[in-house]
């Protein structure tokens, strides 16, 4: 990047999804991820290479959750920490964060477990970004 320089982030950070209406939500920087991903439930395909599912944003109960429609960009294998090998869509939609928008791929997953319900991976990052992983909500 000789002509700008990187972005620090934190681990945590505040970001959009703007294709899909989802503003500030908070996400997990995970450099040891390869591929973002989001908490999805209801996952539907639909005739055309199509997809239809619910973006849980929140743990609280009280939050509705978002019904998206979108094209499938693919199906990929991921393998979780623990070893365990799943099969999970993948998306593209636009995220921004830090003042920077980008279209990227988001794999649709169960994060009911997690606290965050959005993990940005390494391929997001890459580019324009730094991550200080003993800071938080720097952008």
């Amino acid at each position: 990047m000789a002509d700008r320089e990187l972005i620090t982030v934190g681990w945590l950070e505040r970001i959009s999804l703007p294709d899909w209406g989802i503003d500030r939500l908070v996400a997990k920087i995970d450099t040891g991820a390869k591929t973002s991903a989001i908490h999805a439930e209801n996952i539907e395909e639909l005739e055309g290479d199509r997809i239809k599912f619910e973006v849980i944003t929140s743990r609280s109960s009280k939050k509705k959750p978002m019904v998206i429609e979108t094209d499938i960009a693919r199906k990929t294998v991921v393998r979780s920490s623990s070893g365990k090998a799943q099969t999970r869509y993948v998306v593209k939609t636009t995220l921004c964060m830090a003042g920077v928008c980008r279209k990227i791929e988001i794999t649709l997953s169960s994060r009911k477990r997690m606290s965050r319900r959005m993990l940005v991976g390494r391929t997001t990052l890459a580019g324009n970004f730094i991550v200080d992983a003993s800071q938080t909500h720097l952008s």
